[in-house]
């Protein structure tokens, strides 16, 4: 049975964030190889003077339509604005059978609203690191509740790792709830056979400071400095001048690579001509990137945080306990030292049985079957 399916979120890749969310825009393209689906999404512009702009077209195949608001600093005006924005945009969508919506950030109250006035059930995929239990006490308190009372009104919650689930459920939120992972596209994210003359690390992300790039370019210039041979790609969707003013000052230019806002395609040639992706950050849930590492048939070398050991087979790479400096030495040394022949076959594998359209498309299907019935 082909359902209509809206897809709603906290966070979409929009002109003003090219990046944010882009892991929503891969379930929306999973689900849309079995079923209708739309996308609808708002964010506000400061520097926009119309009150609303619609941006609808079709992406990746998928009818998108995005509302701008006139941003204001005014929260409650703010708010009141983004909801409005929803409303409008969702008059110009066909009525789904159900709402998939994202992030449980005010932003889903639209969920609610729609539940409530035209019988719309709704499930929520939950990708949040400030829901995480580690982060409760840190999380405002306002946001907890509106979570909690979001979360409680859908009817499955589907957060990415089973560590989320329990951190969700330690909040107050009673829904049924099914651990489902993010997506890759493994048609695009796929081996390189050839091996790499010098052992290649890689790191992308939006170089956020809990990221820590620069204590994963310390440690591999510390390497350098000590004779061992490796190469390093480094960078992402962030500011990559501090990174360059250290590889310069270095005199490692030759060892080290650094860039900037990737492409899809881009991040998977970066990923499949390395050996190793490392992540070190402080906090995550089930990153994508990992996911597209194993797909590419790499190792990973990753702090052992939120969920990120429940998609991480042994043999796989190497989880240290926390961002640390030697820590990371220790592993990266490891690799370097004993580089055994990759299983690329193995790795690659797991990742299409896990992470595939095809696979999560499935499991979505069998949830929404179950919500409508």
């Amino acid at each position: 049975m082909k359902l209509k399916v809206l897809f709603i979120s906290s966070w979409f890749p929009n002109k003003l964030e090219p990046t944010n969310g882009n892991f929503v825009q891969r379930h929306a393209e999973a689900v849309a190889t079995l079923h209708d689906v739309e996308i609808l999404h708002t964010i506000g512009d400061f520097a926009q003077k119309e009150t609303f702009i619609f941006d609808d077209k079709v992406v990746n195949g998928i009818r998108t339509l995005i509302v701008y608001y006139k941003n204001s600093k005014n929260p409650v005006q703010n708010f009141l604005r983004r909801m409005k924005a929803y409303k409008s945009g969702f008059a110009k969508m066909q009525k789904p059978d159900l709402v998939h919506a994202n992030v449980l950030h005010n932003n889903m109250l639209f969920a609610v609203y729609l539940k409530r006035k035209y019988k719309i059930p709704f499930v929520v995929t939950e990708h949040w690191t400030a829901l995480r239990k580690i982060n409760h006490a840190t999380t405002s308190l306002i946001i907890k509740k509106i979570a909690t009372f979001i979360g409680n009104r859908a009817s499955v919650i589907l957060p990415v790792s089973n560590d989320l689930k329990i951190s969700l459920e330690e909040l107050g939120v009673k829904s049924p709830m099914k651990v489902v992972p993010n997506v890759v596209d493994t048609s695009l994210f796929e081996p390189d056979h050839s091996a790499q003359e010098i052992f290649t690390f890689v790191h992308i992300s939006n170089l956020i400071p809990r990221k820590n790039a620069d204590k994963i370019l310390k440690v591999a210039i510390k390497l350098l400095k000590e004779g061992y041979q490796l190469k390093l790609k480094i960078g992402g969707d962030g500011d990559t001048k501090p990174l360059r003013e250290i590889v310069k000052k270095e005199g490692f230019e030759n060892h080290i690579e650094i860039f900037d806002t990737l492409t899809l395609t881009e991040v998977s040639q970066k990923l499949k001509t390395s050996d190793c992706f490392i992540l070190f950050s402080n906090d995550e849930n089930q990153p994508c990137v990992i996911a597209e590492s194993f797909a590419s048939g790499i190792k990973v070398i990753s702090t052992n945080v939120g969920g990120i050991s429940e998609f991480f087979p042994e043999n796989f790479g190497i989880l240290v306990d926390r961002p640390d400096e030697i820590l990371l030495e220790k592993a990266m040394k490891q690799l370097i030292e004993n580089q055994s022949p990759r299983d690329i076959e193995k790795i690659s594998i797991y990742a299409k049985q896990t992470f595939s359209k095809e696979s999560i498309a499935t499991q979505f299907t069998e949830i929404y079957k179950n919500v409508i019935r």
